[in-house]
């Protein structure tokens, strides 16, 4: 009786021990949250084994020299240096990257915003026009489709003999450093499904009295675009911007197969997922690879959080 007083006491002036303390919260959160942690078990089992553990197995792959066969040699930021002095493959991938991006992405919100403005009208038979929209992107990344666009952009492609009805001489699209990235950047612009999919879902969200009121006041189709639709859709915008710049960097099957595996014609489309899988997976230069790998997990960080420090200024929540 008097050790139970004794524990009493101290639990009410806080005098028990720490550790103690902290076993009985374990305890407490674990019989409160157990059946919610075994069903996440899995998800966390593979993020480590397949997302943590190699991520931070690359980090320290960057900082030293090693081919696959041999163990890594460390020699601290010699990777990095190379990328950044010496390595034209690597500036070039670089020019090549940010062009594909900021062309066609832009571009591709465009197209996949005008689509769905259309598609909100009413259309007839919408769920089919959706359907059909939506394909391209699901088979936009495909090995297949890859090859379809060689094949529709070569000499003797679809291309060719529409603009030869019109006396234009033919030209080999794909094997012109001038215009083979092109035909990528309309690649990535013919991908806009899924971006239209959620513009359409956030049209339709937008209450009709808005649109109602505003033509009462004379307001004409321009206005309302930018006045209501535009601002109310930014949260979208903002989103579908952010999903396909990431999308849009890691981009790799085009440029596999269009280019030749080796980013050709005259590396105008050597990608810089191209360029690293061919210092990791050719040249063996895995650690090389690595140090790759973080300079484009930093260059997408950059650009996301620039977007969202810019998201401020322009992108409109709900109060």
């Amino acid at each position: 009786m008097l050790v139970k007083e004794l524990d009493k006491n101290k639990a009410a002036l806080g005098v028990i021990e720490p550790s103690r303390t902290r076993n009985k919260r374990i305890v407490k959160l674990w019989n409160k949250n157990k059946v919610a942690l075994l069903f996440l078990a899995p998800w966390l089992i593979g993020i480590t084994l397949l997302g943590l553990i190699p991520m931070f197995a690359s980090l320290y792959l960057s900082f030293t020299n090693y081919d696959m066969f041999n163990s890594p040699i460390w020699n601290g930021l010699e990777n990095y240096k190379h990328l950044f002095t010496s390595d034209i493959r690597f500036i070039q991938s670089l020019k090549v990257t940010f062009t594909y991006v900021l062309i066609g992405v832009p571009l591709q919100l465009i197209m996949a915003f005008s689509l769905a403005v259309v598609l909100n009208r009413g259309v007839r038979g919408l769920s089919g026009f959706r359907a059909i929209y939506y394909v391209p992107s699901l088979l936009g990344p495909s090995l297949a489709i890859a090859i379809l666009w060689r094949q529709i952009f070569g000499m003797e492609g679809i291309i060719n003999k529409f603009l030869s009805l019109f006396g234009i001489t033919p030209n080999s699209w794909i094997s012109d450093p001038s215009t083979t990235l092109y035909t990528l950047i309309i690649l990535l612009i013919w991908q806009f499904g899924s971006p239209m999919v959620i513009f359409l879902a956030g049209l339709k969200q937008i209450p009709k009295d808005l649109y109602e009121s505003a033509s009462i006041d004379g307001a004409g189709r321009f206005t309302k675009l930018f006045k209501i639709t535009i601002p109310l859709l930014t949260p979208i915008i903002f989103f579908n911007l952010v999903m396909q710049l990431i999308g849009a960097f890691q981009a790799f099957t085009p440029a596999y197969i269009i280019g030749g595996q080796t980013g050709g014609p005259l590396d105008s489309t050597l990608f810089y997922t191209l360029y690293l899988y061919i210092k990791a997976f050719t040249e063996f230069q895995m650690g090389y690879a690595s140090a790759m790998a973080w300079v484009l997990l930093i260059i997408i960080a950059s650009f996301t959080g620039l977007l969202f420090l810019l998201a401020k200024k322009w992108v409109h929540y709900e109060s």
